[in-house]
């Protein structure tokens, strides 16, 4: 088990193989094309496209005030998926073909990863608009700049034993896509967030998926600079969620003013901003028998908001807390050094919370891989499953999303040690800024 992070699982749920559309991406060679043909999803089985025209997760995004490129500019990096709608995807923060800017950016360019010619190009929406077939009347619509990917080839995977970390000669490549909002209400009320989750091992090992994650409960998140203690909000959430395992560690006004407004001889700990998401899900049959089961989790370093319960939004930004003062003199508090400092020039820059010049803007991240327990030994290698990862069935069914799975068990005598990547390459610059 990881060391500093609580153990999570993540549910499963396979996306097809998708025709990227975007005119200078690659396309995947067993992709649907865009006259609808059905793409094999390399295990014999066929995903029929059931509908056309665009997802609801298409054309949601419109250029703000520092953003250079237009919508369709944007919708033009979109693929095909297993439903046969079109769906946003990866794109880099600045059009290759017109230079211009998108202001958000997607993490890391999947196309690095040795899973790409395997998964393609990875849709963003496809469990959202699974629920609205699944179960009517539930709604989960999240916002286009939220849905950030990571990827590492070649992990050497460890045992953890008596903390002592113990290599045992598997390898794996992982790619991963959350939806992680830090810049916005959201995931303050919310607890239901997309996630795609595919790897390979040399063991054999397999898995390829996107389902709706029940992170922790909903209306409620643990405060980030005091685990243990859980915050309950007064927001509205959206309907048809339920709680789940996992939780949020998130930033609160409590955190704001015990380790970033300090008084004089202290320096701010910017790392009070830390959120981090650990999910907690499973892959199992209408008996509730398991049939997988997995555990990355994301975190962010530089998030642009905090919970805040005196503004009624109970949302404020992270940086206006670089211009906040309280009290005078030598009692006086107030962040000091770090990214308050540099970021703004010591106080001599104002910048708006949105000014792709704030150092909060959610593009400094890492995620953790850790668990991948298959128990499907004789199993079909597609199953099919409700947006949450429930009801797997052999045959699919109004709602159902396919989901590969390897035909084989590999538990293990002992956990995997957690290896975290992406601290080291933040993916700012370039015109991103918050909402990102």
């Amino acid at each position: 088990m990881h060391s500093t992070k609580r153990d999570a699982v993540l549910v499963v749920v396979f996306l097809s193989v998708v025709a990227c559309q975007r005119r200078d991406a690659p396309t995947a060679s067993t992709a649907a094309d865009h006259s609808g043909t059905p793409a094999s999803d390399h295990t014999g089985h066929t995903l029929v496209a059931t509908a056309s025209g665009n997802s609801s997760a298409m054309g949601t995004w419109r250029p703000g005030r520092f953003d250079s490129c237009t919508a369709a500019v944007h919708d033009q990096f979109a693929v095909t998926g297993p439903d046969g709608k079109r769906y946003p995807t990866w794109h880099p923060p600045v059009d290759p073909a017109t230079g211009c800017t998108f202001g958000h950016e997607h993490g890391r360019d999947p196309r690095g990863s040795k899973l790409y010619a395997l998964v393609g190009a990875v849709p963003f929406g496809v469990a959202n608009e699974a629920l609205l077939s699944w179960q009517p009347g539930a709604m989960r619509h999240e916002d286009h700049v939220g849905h950030k990917i990571e990827w590492e080839n070649d992990v050497q995977l460890h045992y953890s034993v008596n903390g002592a970390r113990v290599p045992f000669g598997v390898t794996c490549d992982w790619m991963a896509k959350l939806h992680q909002g830090t810049h916005s209400p959201d995931a303050l009320v919310n607890n239901t967030h997309e996630i795609f989750y595919a790897v390979r091992c040399s063991d054999g090992t397999f898995l390829q998926a996107t389902v709706l994650s029940r992170i922790d409960r909903v209306a409620r998140f643990e405060r980030g600079c005091a685990k243990g203690t859980f915050v309950k909000t007064d927001l509205t959430p959206m309907p048809g969620q339920l709680n789940g395992r996992g939780t949020r560690l998130i930033p609160d006004r409590t955190c704001a003013d015990k380790y970033l407004l300090v008084p004089a001889g202290r320096w701010s700990s910017y790392s009070a901003l830390y959120e981090d998401w650990v999910t907690s899900n499973y892959l199992r049959d209408a008996s509730g028998r398991q049939i997988a089961y997995f555990d990355p989790h994301f975190a962010v370093f530089n998030p642009a908001r905090y919970h805040d319960p005196r503004v009624a939004s109970r949302l404020s930004y992270a940086l206006d807390l670089c211009y906040e003062r309280i009290g005078s003199g030598s009692t006086q508090r107030r962040t000091r050094g770090g990214e308050c400092d540099w970021g703004t020039n010591y106080g001599q820059l104002k910048l708006t919370w949105d000014d792709p010049r704030s150092p909060f803007n959610g593009s400094h991240r890492e995620t953790y891989f850790n668990q991948t327990t298959i128990s499907n030994a004789g199993g079909p290698t597609t199953w099919y499953t409700d947006p949450f990862g429930g009801n797997a069935s052999r045959t699919p069914f109004t709602g159902s999303i396919a989901q590969r799975v390897a035909s084989l068990d590999n538990t293990r005598p002992y956990p995997l040690e957690s290896q975290a990547v992406g601290a080291n390459r933040p993916y700012g610059g370039q015109g991103v800024h918050a909402p990102n």
